[in-house]
């Protein structure tokens, strides 16, 4: 068995570089920080490290230094780290070392170590762990969750495989345990219609999908009701725990797949721009974050330092046994595959195998629109539509997709369909939104009547949830309140209403306070869109 191991740790860290070329498509769009002008140094992290910023800072202080820390998706900072020594940031610290291998084409990361380990792993409500009998199992499997999954016996939630890192190797994870834990995952296995076949009846199990980690734990916190388990990293399922917990709530048990699991890395390197003296600020950080009483630290934090297991000494507050939580537990990635099946599979995870989404796209068109804005939101609604260029996004529809758009103003305009991904029908899209034109006031609430009105007729045929249903409204501007109450009562009555959620993007003078009321209402996430329309309209998308 420990043979079996070290040759999958084996085939882990020799496909590192591999899976380098394809991922740089992946991302997941983290959240945002802005990083002052007056800092000492500067970190881009991925979101799953959010927690750990704090003992960064309070080094940082004890040195006279100011350090901060901004979250972005792991695409974005591959992206970020192709502008070499011009990366607006002194160091990186990525989910995984692929991200900066590939991103890197400079070469000016430097010094890079990992500082922690995470497994994805599946977290459910301990009562239903507890009807189903996985308390205390160590060899469930992937089908079995599948199985339980597809019956209906918990609400699945995960990211998305093509825009988060939790995502993808959960998917991965998926397909080698369907072509039977085989030493590589190959071309012939995509091929194959029974691995394909139980990936997608897996997926299609999917009840909401989201383009972060970090916020999808924090929605499952805060709306406990509305969730029974997610796909996510070990470490954050013990922060959602710590946090269920101290709000009196029902904890999650936490299952590791027998067959089929992946793990993060998290290295921290040095962005190289011959400043000597954020060189040296680089290597206190790191030699803080590796020394042996932070370490202890972070594995107070639930994270791991190696793959091997833990053993004695692990606070139980921490690696709960109750939660399912297995500190003690040696990790066996599962192999990595060769980089031309890694870009098969993503592609045919967003065109064949993935849940299809029903998105409801409300645009703002009124008056405070005009000009740049509503051309920004022309071009960006184009490329979205535009099956070449999502696709550089991993976001290209599939055939069994639905788009729905509805401009809007002080009233709904018509509503304009496309089922599938046929080019003509999503030309049409496109031209029809080019001829979009700004003018009059600002109603959000009339266009989300008419969205649930353009949703009726799939709950009244019982398959609104054959796809991942979402709400994405654009506006720019404080909406006349006119019909809030008649939105929320219609909202309310509906008994899917809830269930849908609606993902806001802020423009321009948008009242937040009228979008998160939205947000909240429907476990939807807001998105600014001031600084980059285009990014903010794929990640909205990116949720569905």
């Amino acid at each position: 068995m420990m043979g079996k191991f070290f040759k999958w740790l084996f085939y882990g860290f020799m496909g590192l570089f591999a899976l380098a070329f394809v991922f740089l498509l992946i991302g997941e769009d983290g959240i945002q920080v802005s990083i002052g002008d007056g800092a000492d140094f500067t970190i881009v992290s991925g979101s799953e490290n959010k927690a750990l910023e704090p003992i960064i800072k309070e080094w940082g202080a004890g040195e006279g230094l100011t350090i901060e820390v901004a979250y972005r998706g792991s695409v974005d900072i591959a992206r970020m780290l192709a502008d070499g020594a011009d990366a607006p940031y002194d160091a990186v610290w990525p989910a995984n070392g692929l991200w900066t291998a590939m991103g890197d084409k400079f070469k000016v990361v430097k010094f890079s170590e990992s500082i922690l380990r995470s497994p994805v792993v599946l977290g459910l409500k301990r009562s239903i762990a507890e009807r189903l009998g996985w308390i205390g199992r160590d060899d469930l499997t992937i089908a079995e969750i599948a199985e339980a999954a597809k019956k209906g016996d918990f609400r699945l939630a995960m990211t998305s495989a093509t825009q988060s890192n939790s995502g993808a190797s959960a998917y991965f994870g998926f397909l080698h345990a369907f072509a039977g834990q085989p030493d590589v995952l190959t071309a012939a296995h995509l091929e194959d219609a029974g691995v394909r076949d139980r990936t997608a009846a897996l997926l299609a199990a999917v009840d909401r999908s989201s383009g972060s980690s970090g916020w999808l734990k924090e929605a499952f916190v805060e709306n406990p009701d509305r969730f029974d388990a997610m796909i996510n990293y070990e470490a954050l399922m013990i922060e959602a725990n710590q946090a269920l917990i101290a709000a009196g709530g029902e904890p999650l048990y936490v299952v590791y797949p027998a067959d089929g699991m992946a793990v993060a890395d998290s290295p921290l390197g040095y962005i190289e721009k011959g400043d000597k003296a954020k060189a040296a600020v680089f290597d206190g950080i790191k030699r803080h974050l590796l020394s042996v009483p932070v370490q202890e630290q972070l594995q107070d934090l639930g994270r791991r330092a190696s793959l091997i297991g833990m053993g004695a000494g692990t606070d139980p507050a921490v690696w709960n046994p109750d939660w399912g939580i297995d500190g003690s537990r040696s990790i066996a990635p599962i192999p990595t595959p060769a980089p031309e099946v890694i870009q098969e599979a993503l592609r045919i995870y967003q065109t064949d195998l993935r849940k299809p989404s029903l998105t409801v796209w409300l645009l703002d068109v009124s008056g405070s629109m005009e000009g740049e804005p509503i051309d920004k939101l022309r071009e960006a609604m184009a490329l979205l539509f535009d099956p070449t260029a999502s696709s550089l996004s991993l976001l290209q529809p599939s055939a069994r997709d639905i788009a729905i758009v509805i401009p809007f103003n002080s009233a709904p305009g018509a509503a304009w369909r496309v089922d599938g991904n046929d080019p003509a029908a999503l030309r049409a899209m496109i031209a029809d939104i080019r001829r979009l034109r700004a003018g009059g006031g600002t109603d959000v609430y009339a266009a989300g009547l008419a969205a649930l009105d353009a949703l009726d007729p799939f709950a009244a045929e019982g398959t609104l949830f054959d796809r991942l249903p979402a709400i994405i409204a654009l506006t720019d501007g404080a909406s006349s309140i006119e019909n809030r109450e008649l939105f929320l009562e219609a909202l309310a009555e509906r008994s899917y209403g809830r269930d849908i959620p609606i993902h806001a993007i802020a423009l321009g003078e948008a009242d937040e306070r009228q979008l998160d009321e939205l947000n909240a209402a429907t476990v939807g996430r807001l998105f600014d869109a001031r600084t980059d329309m285009a990014k903010a309209l794929k990640s909205a998308k990116g949720y569905n």
